[in-house]
Order: structure tokens, then C-alpha cells, then sequence
């Protein structure tokens, strides 16, 4: 009997009980190149579920996953709401889980990559009662599939693609930002 495994299971079930499951997923073309993130926001005892994605021109894999949770969690009007986010990326759930975010906090997010995404998240974060839960990305996860699939349309529609100013503010301070974005460009 693995009682670790049905703690989790009755925590979840708990959770379910008219509260949100938040699905998404971050991609990006390149990484560094054009990405985006899809997102799935499902109320459970409500039938509302509603698809969102956006595209960038040129920012990262990293980056998107976890703008899919922020954008997800910003949609969200009504706060505080508990909220099970479904994501692939250990990037967001272990900084999360593991209190990494927390402690870069303290420390002004010194030499750390994405400070403006980690900022916003923790803004919203704050906001609501949030779980994370891991699913094993390309594993036929029906959700996280659809997520990886609306993300991916979203930076192949090259029309209406977003600036991730930050990200390229940044880029184009490394010295051979411009002989590299010259040779992407061609």
C-alpha cells in the first residue's frame, strides 16, 4: 500500500472540487528563435474551458513555459482561486516546489535568467492558491499535447508575433548580437 501516492491522489481530488486546472506549455523554435505558449484553463463543476496561445518573434524555450503559467494565472479574474497548474517544465515547477524563486527573491534575482518573467510571476502567484503538477512532456498527455501544439502554431503564424522586449533588450547587449541576428534573419 503506497500511502505517499494516495495522499497525493485524495489532495488532488480535494483540489478538483470546483477550482481551476490550468494546462500549458511553452516552445520555441531555435531557443533562441520565434516561440510561444498555449494554455488550457478548465473550472472544474463549471464547464467553462477556454484555449489561449501567443507567438514571439525571438525569446526562448524557458521563457515561454513559464509565461504560460503567469498568462494563465493573470486570466484568471476572481482571487484568490486554488489552482492545479499541469506544466512539462521542471524549470518552473522545481524553482517553484523547491523554493528556488523564493530564495532568487531575497537576492534580487542577482545573476539569474528571466527576472521580469519571475517578478510578474510571483505577483500573481501571491494572488491565488497555486499546486504545481508535473506531466512528462510528448507523452500523449491530452492537454499538454494540445498546450505544445497551440504553442508551436502560435510562433509558426509569423504574422502578429509579439516583441519579448525584455528578452531581446538583453540579447542585443552581448556583443555579437548583430552579426547573429543578421545571419537569423537571412
Amino acid at each position: 500500500l503506497d500511502l505517499a501516492a494516495i495522499g497525493q491522489n485524495f489532495v488532488l481530488c480535494i483540489w478538483s472540487l470546483n477550482n481551476i486546472f490550468l494546462y500549458t506549455d511553452g516552445a520555441a523554435s531555435g531557443n533562441p528563435g520565434p516561440g510561444g505558449f498555449g494554455i488550457i484553463l478548465v473550472w472544474e463543476g463549471q464547464n467553462y474551458v477556454k484555449e489561449w496561445s501567443q507567438g514571439f518573434r525571438r525569446t526562448t524555450n524557458n521563457r515561454m513555459e513559464l509565461l504560460a503559467v503567469i498568462v494563465g494565472l493573470e486570466l484568471l479574474k476572481k482571487q484568490p482561486m486554488t489552482v492545479v497548474v499541469y506544466s512539462d517544465s521542471k524549470y518552473v515547477i522545481d524553482s517553484v516546489n523547491k523554493g528556488w524563486v523564493f530564495n532568487w527573491e531575497k537576492k534580487y534575482f542577482k545573476d539569474k535568467k528571466n527576472p521580469d518573467l519571475w517578478k510578474r510571476f510571483l505577483k500573481i502567484y501571491r494572488k491565488h492558491k497555486v499546486h504545481f503538477q508535473w506531466v512528462k512532456g510528448h507523452s500523449k498527455h491530452p492537454q499538454n499535447e494540445r498546450c505544445d501544439q497551440m504553442a508551436v502554431a502560435a510562433y509558426k503564424k509569423k504574422k502578429g508575433l509579439l516583441e519579448d522586449s525584455y528578452y531581446e533588450a538583453q540579447e542585443k547587449q552581448h556583443p555579437l548580437w548583430n552579426e547573429l541576428w543578421i545571419s537569423f534573419k537571412e
